[in-house]
């Protein structure tokens, strides 16, 4: 989370604001040179020398207005209560920070957790059918009906992307909007309110600078957020070239499941998820049960009942002590649990991964550790 009182936090932000340096790049340069700032303090000769970089970008690095402009950008985001998450800093989201082209700053304005246990990113047309529109809304439904809480991930567009959201709102979901521009405007305007009830029951993310417009290429730099979040992306009607393909290419790349909703052969609107499953590159979806198959999600009958507490009586006094701990908290990581119990890091592992195995508890990106749903009070 962005602490505004360190001084290396706007040459974070500047790296974000070089013209022609993406994630990978951006990357690049921060590991020649050691740090953000060592980036913005080495000379334009020894920029030149790094790979990738050349005379051009090197001028562009080295000058200094950059700079002032990530100062401006940290009074932005301070004004709005908006935070920057860098790559390196545990807050980031790990699901993002696998995939090697993520953006080194993601903004964030919003009150959920982005590494959720279950994320679904779902896309489509802007130009909709009631087919399209329906199916949306009724497996958003019938998602959050058997008992399963995923962060719902869309782009926030007309179409399927809003009813995605819409639909989210509607059954209680913590949603998601990755926008294609900066955090000082909404895009679609005609979706600000909806922006604003996405703020209360989820969070708008973006890599772009609060000044930043919406641009034709900008949609294709924020469809690498809305596949690197999710563990698996929907893709519910798409044309021939859609831009949702390009999503599901992404989300390819990082070896996430993707899905698609077959259509009819002479629809327009399904010529592009018919072909991604011709092509093996998406799994035919018809409802939740193939999500709980594919992605390996219980099903509600392992869950049905939620007061239950956990029998121990086949577990150690240990495991126990470590069950104790989570009954208070409910979720913690391995470190603290560690150091709460004095039990080695080797050993507290083993005791974890035991309790896993034997369906105490559940693990979540990070070594972030919980009771399961059906142990909740």
């Amino acid at each position: 989370m962005a602490n505004f009182n360190d001084p290396a936090l706007k040459y974070k932000i500047a790296i974000n604001l070089i013209p022609g340096v993406g994630g990978v790049l951006a990357k690049k340069l921060i590991e020649y040179t050691g740090s953000p700032e060592e980036v913005f303090k080495s000379g334009k000769y020894l920029l030149e020398k790094i790979p990738g970089i050349g005379k051009t970008l090197a001028e562009s690095i080295t000058n200094h207005t950059i700079i002032i402009k990530a100062e401006k950008e940290i009074g932005f985001l301070s004004k709005y209560g908006i935070k920057a998450l860098y790559y390196l800093d545990d807050d980031y989201p790990q699901r993002l920070k696998e995939c090697p082209d993520s953006p080194v700053i993601l903004y964030f304005k919003g009150n959920t957790e982005l590494d959720s246990a279950k994320a679904l990113s779902i896309v489509g047309t802007r130009n909709a059918s009631s087919y399209g529109l329906d199916y949306c809304r009724n497996l958003v439904s019938e998602i959050a009906a058997r008992g399963h809480n995923p962060l719902i991930i869309s782009g926030l567009a007309y179409g399927i992307d809003i009813c995605a959201h819409k639909a989210a709102l509607d059954q209680g979901l913590q949603t998601v909007a990755a926008l294609a521009h900066g955090l000082s405007t909404i895009y679609p305007s005609a979706h600000r309110n909806i922006a604003q009830k996405i703020i209360g029951q989820g969070a708008l993310v973006t890599d772009f600078a609060s000044s930043a417009l919406p641009e034709r290429g900008s949609f294709i730099r924020r469809n690498r957020i809305i596949a690197g979040l999710a563990e698996a992306v929907i893709v519910i009607e798409s044309s021939k070239k859609g831009g949702s393909l390009i999503t599901a290419d992404l989300a390819s790349s990082y070896n996430r499941d993707v899905f698609a909703l077959p259509g009819r052969i002479s629809d327009e609107r399904s010529q592009g998820c018919n072909n991604l499953i011709k092509t093996n590159k998406a799994a035919l979806i018809e409802g939740v049960k193939d999500i709980e198959y594919l992605l390996g999600w219980p099903p509600p009958e392992r869950t049905e009942k939620k007061n239950d507490p956990p029998q121990t009586e086949n577990i150690n006094e240990e495991e126990k002590s470590i069950l104790r701990l989570l009954e208070a908290e409910r979720e913690l990581s391995a470190d603290y649990i560690s150091n709460e119990t004095g039990f080695s890091t080797s050993k507290t592992s083993g005791l974890l991964l035991n309790l896993e195995f034997s369906g105490y508890i559940t693990s979540l990106p990070g070594k972030i550790y919980r009771l399961p749903e059906k142990f909740s009070q």
